[in-house]
């Protein structure tokens, strides 16, 4: 902690730690904290680039790294850097639109560190850090893109489930074209289901009929 002494003129400036003597009527001194002090930013509604209506919070990470400015170039510094941070968060997501303030976090925390830390400067104030906490969309919104992305992921998965099809039916067109070389083979495959099915313990009982006597009766009609 660092005191701030004013005792007389031309010998004002920054003092600590340590025993100071200050003379009664003469001089003052004002105490200030050099460690790193955080607060929230209250929630404040935005309107964003694509009118939409958004509440915001952050929270903002400041020292003081020059306490002599920090009490003769403002009358409250603690105050003002607040007041100044809402500010800056309703000026720079006010040109954002809403995909860029939900995914563009880091780059909006930055943005406004910079310009805090700008202004600040004057102060004795140095902005360590801001970070944007919440974003809370109306409850209209919220179900409008819920019901967008349910849209989205059903029109991917009638995607997939068509490629899927086109590439299962390619292969039993392959797989008929091999058992039509041998006729053997389809046997093997009725054999194979039988198998299959037995192995479900179940009561169904499935007789293979050949097709090859069909093609048979056919051929004798014709």
């Amino acid at each position: 902690i660092a005191f701030f002494q004013l005792p007389k003129p031309g010998q004002w400036g920054a003092k600590g730690p340590g025993i100071f003597f200050v003379i009664p009527c003469l001089d003052n001194y004002c105490k200030v904290d050099l460690r790193t002090v955080s607060f929230d930013v209250p929630p404040q509604e935005i309107l964003s680039r694509d009118s939409v209506t958004v509440t915001v919070d952050a929270v903002v990470y400041y020292r003081v790294h020059n306490p002599t400015i920090a009490v003769s170039n403002v009358e409250n510094f603690s105050h003002s850097t607040r007041l100044l941070a809402a500010t800056t968060l309703r000026n720079v997501l006010g040109t954002k639109n809403l995909s860029e303030i939900l995914s563009e976090r880091e780059t909006i925390s930055h943005v406004m560190q910079s310009a805090l830390d700008e202004a600040t400067d004057p102060w004795g104030v140095k902005v360590e850090r801001v970070e944007v906490k919440d974003v809370r969309l109306p409850v209209q919104l919220q179900r409008a893109m819920a019901a967008e992305a349910e849209a989205a992921r059903e029109a991917r998965a009638k995607v997939i489930a068509a490629e899927g099809e086109q590439k299962a039916s390619r292969a039993l067109k392959e797989a008929a074209a091999v058992i039509d070389e041998s006729p053997s083979a389809l046997q093997l495959r009725y054999l194979q289901t039988l198998n299959s099915i037995s192995a479900e313990k179940n009561s169904t009982i499935i007789f293979p009929f050949p097709i090859d006597i069909f093609a048979n009766v056919m051929r004798d009609k014709k």
